[in-house]
């Protein structure tokens, strides 16, 4: 049974290679490229040849991985000047570069030069979102531009993927303009489907039923399909939940789409070279991101750290590839894994680099400040609620009647919109990102409510506080004995159990009831 070795394989290697800290979609790769080179080896009887299921698992992977995305797909995420500025113009000026570059070194036609130039112009939204993930700054300013783009870069390749594909769609397509009508009923669906199995059998079957075998019945690409069916959703509040039911799914039939490149075939001494020169001119990729960022107000800080988040090749670039250049998967792949094995290790010390080359980056800043770039001050407010979610927004409430000098910030810009329009003074402000804390002048506090729903935002801001020396009343709230301990210990006065204290309050309605209707049940 020769999937139960290549399982095994792509196992070891993969557990491999995230030991030492990259993503294991190289140990895949690498695991094909083994079992390839075990085959050709009579002696071992080891069989690794591409089969019709592992391409049928491979397809899966990559339409469910499109669904995902376009559950992410909010327009508030890519409607910036920044994100749609830098993404295609450093789309146009990579295939302009590398399109005649590759054109004269290799002996290809036009079009293959330009498809090869489009596939190394994407970055990788596996690699950036999960170096931003760790590193807790995918809210920081550099990260949500950083996921701009990266949402635009697929957009991008949506586009070529369909038209590359050569498909005439019949007069059926009409109807994907009407799709949007579905949104009521998805959206009940959505709700009624629950957090269990039946969650991700939706996903399933938007995603490759409705999305990917729909849109392939009246000629068009399932990839955009799955796609639309994903973008439909993302404003559902569970969209992001369903999301994350996916995401195992997800990765283990993406596991047979870079397998299959593997097995496909070991790379010749062409296809080693060819990723050799694209890992040199890497860096050039950065620094054009890092010069289009400045022209559009980011500083030197922001700028450098969403280059380098996206200094390195996508795996997307390997999925237009699978459609568009067949026979230049191995090489294509081969460059992704090495500018992996790139970019990994210089995002985990992006912030050290930065401080390192800070003195020759921050000349070339705009003296115009980017919006989101402004230095916060919290001028006369004495005092601060951080986050705006349901436990923040009562304290909002009850503080106002008595508190005239009275801010609230939260890092989501809809939830800042939604309470500014309502009345409240929020402001957006990320508690992780550190330009947040640099700018921030707090001249007059003298409390601050830690209302956020996330642990590690509530440690964060508490540190902060301190080491800009506020010396006020720090309060937070939690929900477990040890991150109460763990939120004192940062600097926080007292850190209260959520659920004891709403037991507490209920017990006080009562106690309040009952003292209220004692005269009467004494007459």
């Amino acid at each position: 049974m020769p999937e139960a070795i290549w399982i095994s394989f792509a196992f070891g290697l993969g557990l491999i290679i995230k030991a030492v800290g990259l993503p294991p979609l190289i140990g895949y790769l690498a695991a094909g490229f083994v079992l390839s080179g075990l085959a050709a080896v009579p002696s071992i009887g080891i069989s690794a040849e591409p089969t019709s299921v592992l391409a049928h698992i491979a397809h899966l992977g990559v339409l469910l991985m499109l669904f995902t995305v376009g559950l992410k797909l909010k327009l508030k995420s890519v409607i910036s000047p920044e994100v749609i500025g830098g993404s295609l113009l450093h789309f146009a000026i990579t295939c302009f570069v590398f399109t005649p570059g590759i054109y004269l070194l290799l002996d290809i036609t036009w079009y293959v030069a330009f498809m090869l130039a489009v596939a190394l112009s994407f970055s990788s939204t596996v690699l950036a979102a999960k170096v931003l993930e760790n590193k807790r700054e995918l809210r920081a300013f550099h990260g949500r531009v950083s996921i701009g783009i990266l949402i635009m870069q697929d957009l991008i390749a949506l586009v070529v993927m369909s038209l590359a594909a050569g498909q005439t769609p019949s007069e059926w397509a009409l109807i994907i303009f009407g799709l949007p009508l579905l949104r009521p009923l998805l959206f009940k669906l959505l709700d009624a489907s629950g957090h269990d199995e039946l969650l991700v059998l939706l996903g399933l079957l938007l995603a490759l039923v409705l999305g990917g075998m729909g849109f392939e019945t009246v000629g068009l690409s399932s990839e955009l399909g799955a796609l639309i069916f994903g973008a439909i959703l993302a404003n559902h509040p569970r969209s992001q939940e369903l999301a994350k039911s996916l995401w195992s799914v997800k990765e283990i039939f993406l596991v047979g789409f870079f397998l299959q490149i593997g097995i496909g075939g070991l790379p010749d001494t062409s296809a080693i070279v060819f990723a050799i020169v694209a890992a040199l001119v890497l860096p050039l990729k950065g620094i054009l991101f890092f010069f289009l960022m400045l022209l559009f107000r980011l500083r030197a800080r922001s700028g450098f750290l969403t280059a380098l988040s996206l200094t390195n090749y996508s795996e997307f670039g390997l999925i237009v590839a699978s459609i568009a250049l067949p026979e230049w998967l191995v090489p294509l792949a081969i460059t992704v894994a090495l500018s992996f094995l790139i970019s990994a290790p210089l995002n985990r010390f992006a912030h050290p680099l930065y401080e390192w080359l800070s003195h020759r980056l921050a000349p070339f800043e705009s003296k115009q400040r980017h919006p989101d770039e402004q230095p916060i001050s919290l001028g006369e407010t004495r005092v601060l609620v951080m986050g705006m979610g349901r436990t923040g927004t009562s304290a909002y409430d009850w503080l106002q009647a008595t508190e005239p000098h009275l801010m609230a910030l939260d890092s989501d810009p809809a939830k800042v919109a939604r309470h500014q329009r309502e009345g409240r003074t929020v402001i957006y402000a990320d508690a992780e990102d550190n330009t947040f804390w640099e700018s921030l002048h707090m001249p007059a506090l003298e409390a601050v409510i830690l209302a956020m729903s996330d642990i590690e935002a509530k440690l964060i801001a508490a540190r902060m506080l301190r080491k800009l020396g506020f010396t006020g009343y720090i309060v937070a709230h939690t929900m477990y004995p040890d991150e109460a301990t763990h939120i004192q210990e940062a600097g926080a006065d007292d850190a209260y159990l959520t659920m004891s204290e709403t037991g507490v309050a209920l017990a006080s309605h009562l106690l309040d009831r009952s003292s209220a209707n004692k005269p009467e049940l004494a007459s």
